[in-house]
């Protein structure tokens, strides 16, 4: 194989490993990481060499140490432009050191770089989480001191934006979409000449709630709830246990669709309230292009939903053109971040030199 990279994305309970030759999937494994298991370790970082012996392990030996490349999922680290990015010691410092955060893609850098050291090979990162393109008058909040951050689903909107744009046939870096990457997880991009320039926070307050986490809420009601139950636990019960999960102790989408088919109509009610505040985010998004786009972009686990998508695209196709990618490729976004750096296509950033 001519151009066989190996591509790690590390989970909170999960890893998963491909193998690509070039844009073709040879090999992939899931390894389930057992929660009693992964209790034993008192920070994520500490996971390092149990992760890497699993993955060893995992990996056939007729796919190993043939590698042009290996690319890990990008995690927490310092705001940066998007791109595809030379692992170094500033960024290996700030995610074992949880300068950014914590968080189990911070491992990603740092399992693609022992593997690419013992393969004698470049590791890279592509489109990290804390990716930031915006433009100054995206950051203002409105309070000084409060400043807005970018924090999404950067590699699958970016990849998406990507195969929307060859399907129009135009060049990405000159392209405006509005991409709703929309899993347990909701980000809503414009995307300006291929830059991120504007999407709500999608771990921790902005934009619509979403089967797991709070979305934008109403300020007297985060006050009370901070002053009655802590910071910790408030940030616990808006990240983990608020949408679905909050209402009905579940995050599944199927699930909350076969309650409205029982006909629970509060069930439906909630339903119906996340695709209307999703479709208020696209339409926020248009007009922070100015309502000059090339199309709107639906991804992520919630588009496998016909029903779901149904109703939501009967709420935003008077804004032009609807591309629908179900799912994500986050595997294989990785894998074309490094193909365009060896073929010529795009140039390896530096971190820590760039924003």
């Amino acid at each position: 194989m001519k151009e066989s990279i190996l591509v790690i994305n590390p989970g909170s309970t999960s890893t998963k490993i491909t193998i690509f030759d070039g844009d073709t999937e040879v090999w992939k494994t899931i390894i389930r990481h057992n929660r009693d298991e992964l209790q034993e370790f008192s920070r994520i970082i500490d996971q390092l060499d149990y992760r890497f012996g699993r993955i060893s392990d995992s990996i056939p030996e007729e796919l190993s140490n043939n590698w042009i490349a290996v690319v890990g999922r990008g995690g927490l680290m310092q705001p940066c432009e998007g791109g595809t990015y030379y692992i170094n010691n500033i960024m290996l410092r700030d995610v074992a050191e949880s300068n950014w955060g914590e968080h189990a893609s911070n491992l990603g850098c740092m399992l693609a770089d022992r593997f690419a050291a013992m393969a004698g090979v470049q590791a890279f990162i592509v489109d990290p989480v804390t990716t930031d393109e915006f433009e100054d008058v995206s950051r203002i909040s409105g309070v000084p001191g409060i400043e807005r951050k970018s924090r999404a689903h950067a590699l699958n909107i970016k990849a998406t934006a990507r195969k929307a744009a060859g399907e129009l046939e135009i060049s990405f870096e000159l392209s405006r979409f509005v991409v709703a990457h929309m899993g347990g997880g909701i980000s809503i991009a414009a995307l300006k000449d291929g830059r991120i320039s504007d999407v709500n926070d999608a771990i921790l307050g902005m934009g619509p709630f979403s089967p797991e986490r709070a979305g934008a809420l109403p300020l007297a009601g985060v006050i009370d709830l901070v002053e009655s139950e802590g910071k910790q636990r408030a940030i616990e019960i808006f990240s983990h246990e608020s949408g679905f999960a909050g209402y009905f102790n579940t995050s599944s989408l199927e699930d909350i669709e076969t309650m409205i088919a029982e006909g629970d109509k509060q069930a439906e009610l909630i339903w119906e309230a996340m695709i209307y505040q999703v479709a208020k985010e696209i339409g926020a998004m248009a007009a922070s292009l100015n309502g000059i786009i090339d199309g709107i972009i639906l991804t992520g686990g919630l588009v496998n939903s016909k029903k779901f998508m149904k109703r939501l695209v009967e709420k935003v196709s008077f804004l032009g053109q609807i591309f629908v990618y179900p799912g994500e490729e986050e595997m294989k976004a990785l894998a074309e971040g490094a193909l365009r750096v060896f073929r010529g296509e795009e140039s390896a950033k530096h971190y820590g030199e760039s924003k």
